[in-house]
């Protein structure tokens, strides 16, 4: 059975809706999906209902966004409950914030010459209570800006770029204790991607793992082969298990294609192992 723990619709910034991006898993094979939207639980029903229309396996998931040191993190909450009060709080503080850095961006975009940002995001937003950098590189796109959504981030949204707001999300105490709260396995979400010297890494491979951390992704779209093996070492070393998922947004917008994704490194245990 092929798995594929990460993915997105367009209840945070993917391209497709819940029916939709499960009809293209099912048709490219696999055979249990995870949808986890950024932040937000909205689009498990429907998710739900389309899996069971295609003999698809769905596993409840959320990927929620996490200040830790001077980074931003994604944890990723596999076989979360939908209905746990604790965790439907924890993800609306994190959307309200979301909200008032959405205005802000806007503001810094506008001060750059660049008008109407908000309203042209939320027009590619399916979730009006989550717009997002995506929704925003979608924009800047549409009118001319860049070419593309990768070389969006090149020139905005990042850094000392327009658009950029620094935004303080989630503590990974808080991200993590959400999930166990409802029942569900923290994963830390494609690590190959994060600024991390190696005492860092270290550092914070172990305070997941102390916080109730249950495994990495080792395989994901952003990866390379040599981050596969170096972030199934990883894993084994602190006792955690091994991940895998496309994080699809859509296509023409991802590195990888839901359910095209290489075996795990050789050693590691898989978190489906606990499913």
């Amino acid at each position: 059975m092929t798995f594929d723990l990460h993915s997105h619709s367009t209840h945070s910034d993917g391209l497709l809706t819940p029916p939709d991006l499960v009809a293209r898993a099912a048709r490219r094979g696999v055979g249990t999906l995870a949808l986890t939207d950024h932040d937000d639980l909205s689009g498990l029903a429907a998710a739900r209902v389309a899996a069971q229309q295609l003999d698809i396996a769905l596993v409840n998931g959320v990927e929620i966004s996490v200040s830790w040191q001077a980074l931003t993190l994604h944890i990723v909450g596999l076989q979360i409950d939908p209905g746990n009060r604790e965790l439907d709080a924890g993800l609306q503080q994190i959307r309200d914030g979301r909200l008032r850095r959405a205005e802000a961006m806007a503001t810094s975009l506008e001060q750059a010459g660049i008008a109407g940002s908000l309203d042209g995001a939320r027009a590619y937003a399916g979730n009006p209570e989550l717009v997002s950098r995506t929704h925003f590189a979608r924009f800047l796109v549409e009118r001319g800006h860049a070419h593309d959504v990768a070389a969006v981030f090149k020139k905005y949204l990042t850094g000392d770029k327009p658009g950029h707001v620094p935004h303080q999300w989630a503590s990974l105490q808080q991200a993590v204790g959400w999930i166990n709260a409802s029942g569900g396995m923290a994963v830390l979400a494609h690590p190959g991607r994060y600024k991390l010297g190696n005492a860092q890494r270290d550092k914070l491979l172990a305070e997941f793992k102390d916080l109730g951390g249950v495994g990495v992704e080792v395989v994901t779209g952003s990866h390379t082969v040599r981050q596969y093996a170096d972030w199934g070492r990883h894993a084994q070393r602190y006792g955690l298990l091994a991940s895998a998922g496309s994080d699809f947004h859509g296509p023409g917008e991802s590195y990888r294609d839901l359910g095209n994704l290489p075996a795990l490194p050789a050693g590691c245990t898989p978190v489906w192992s606990l499913f």
